[in-house]
């Protein structure tokens, strides 16, 4: 398995435009033959951060999630365009 997070940050007048972006690449990626989990957040406190958290059945499946058309259309020539910064962390499963 395969588990990150991704944070990302953005100005907060271009908000509704990431958040309809990240909508359509997580209903995308949620189809995904090896996709586990993809959940988009925006931070409670900080509405002009969003934190992703990802899941692939292995690295494949990860690969086959960042060569799609969706991910590049939505992320890489979308909301990538407009952040501020991104930090990414990835996570060892305990058990």
């Amino acid at each position: 398995m395969v588990s990150f997070t991704v944070r990302l940050r953005f100005d907060k007048e271009h908000m509704e435009e990431v958040s309809a972006m990240l909508r359509q690449l997580t209903s995308a990626s949620r189809q995904e033959p090896g996709c586990v989990n993809y959940v988009a957040h925006v931070v409670e406190d900080d509405p002009a951060t969003v934190v992703i958290y990802e899941q692939y059945k292995d690295a494949a499946a990860l690969d086959h999630h960042r060569n799609t058309p969706h991910f590049h259309e939505f992320a890489i020539g979308g909301f990538y365009q407009l952040m501020l910064e991104r930090q990414v962390e990835n996570l060892v499963a305990l058990s």
